[in-house]
């Protein structure tokens, strides 16, 4: 596949025969919705021809999910069906946390009576989809002077916390998951120790999960509002038992409308600078970081700024390395999708 930017992805069945125009079902698993698309493959692309989503709750398995969409649409030949999953892909099994069922490619091939089906875990995906897009789908948050081609890290905080990697072999990136957002979580200053403590209370063991994701967002709030008694605006009351607290505490702090959600949102982009500095220098991703997902989307403003930057570059001896790492936000919502569609129908025959 040609790609629009600076990715050249290993794709090894680019070039096969049997990958021309060919149907896919495509899905993207997430906790509440699950996306679902019909894909062909046209000149070495892939092509949506239908998408729709639904609620996950609703079904009892994903089989369930993919044979009304196939229903629904009267789709009558499907060569592939590609599943992006929210947890590690193991044999072609997945037990997600956040789902209510499991996945075994071996069941859903019986239930759909499709014999080529591939299970990606959904951050793998999303650096396969980084290839789907041109440079629009991207803003630069800093540009090295002096970049070098080398592997890449991609970090999401949304539901979760993902984190993956692609590797640079000196031809292409090869893109690659990992669990790091498990990895426990270790505080550096003594108001961070506290926050530490806070959580340790709650969860036992303290992962960056806990901290960078919807749900981390909300400890980081809370730790706030309870251990350090900022006040709790009438307003985002309201919104938190609406629901609505994310979207709420963003625009809050976008808006300049309460002290607390300042400290919140400046809270957490100084941990999302450090978890990025630290997936970086494991991965020794000098060609880039890629901030995906919800959250960063909706912190565009604050990723612009130079605070950003300025604490992901900070290292007892790493920062003549940080410093001309490119950072970028993308702003593609699809990547996961597409991303799996890309890995179903190019990298297997």
């Amino acid at each position: 596949m040609e790609s629009k930017n600076n990715f050249k992805l290993y794709l090894p069945a680019l070039n096969a025969d049997c990958n021309a125009d060919i149907s896919l079902v495509v899905a993207d698993i997430r906790q509440d919705i699950t996306y679902v698309a019909h894909y062909i493959t046209q000149n070495k692309k892939v092509a949506v021809q239908k998408e729709t989503a639904y609620n996950t709750k609703d079904f009892a398995s994903f089989s369930e999910i993919v044979n009304r969409f196939i229903t629904e649409y009267s789709i009558t030949s499907i060569d592939k069906i590609a599943v992006a999953v929210p947890g590690p892909v193991i044999a072609g099994k997945s037990e997600p946390q956040r789902l209510s069922w499991t996945l075994d490619a071996e069941k859903i091939k019986a239930e759909t009576n499709v014999n080529k089906v591939y299970l990606i875990n959904d951050l793998e995906a999303s650096a396969y989809g980084l290839d789907n897009d041109d440079e629009s789908g991207f803003l630069t948050i800093h540009q090295s002077d002096d970049f070098v081609p080398g592997n890449v890290a991609v970090l999401s905080p949304g539901a979760g916390l993902g984190e993956a990697g692609l590797f640079w072999d000196g031809e292409c990136l090869r893109p690659f998951a990992t669990e790091g957002g498990h990895c426990e979580f270790s505080p550096r200053t003594s108001d961070e120790v506290e926050f530490y403590q806070f959580l340790q209370k709650i969860y036992g063991i303290v992962t960056w999960e806990s901290v960078l994701s919807t749900s981390g967002l909300f400890n980081i709030y809370r730790f706030l509002r309870d251990l350090k008694q900022q006040k709790q605006p009438d307003w985002l009351t309201k919104e938190i038992e609406a629901g609505n607290f994310t979207e709420a505490i963003i625009n809050g702090a976008l808006e300049k409308r309460d002290r607390i959600c300042n400290m919140t949102i400046d809270t957490f982009l100084i941990f999302l600078a450090r978890e990025a500095n630290s997936l970086v220098l494991k991965l020794k991703a000098t060609g880039g970081l890629y901030l995906t997902g919800d959250i960063p989307v909706m912190l565009q403003k604050y990723l612009s700024n130079d605070k950003f930057y300025k604490n992901f570059i900070v290292s007892d001896k790493m920062e003549v390395v940080l410093k001309d790492i490119p950072i970028y936000l993308v702003k593609d919502q699809k990547t996961i999708i597409n991303g799996a569609a890309l890995y179903a129908a190019f990298f297997t025959e």
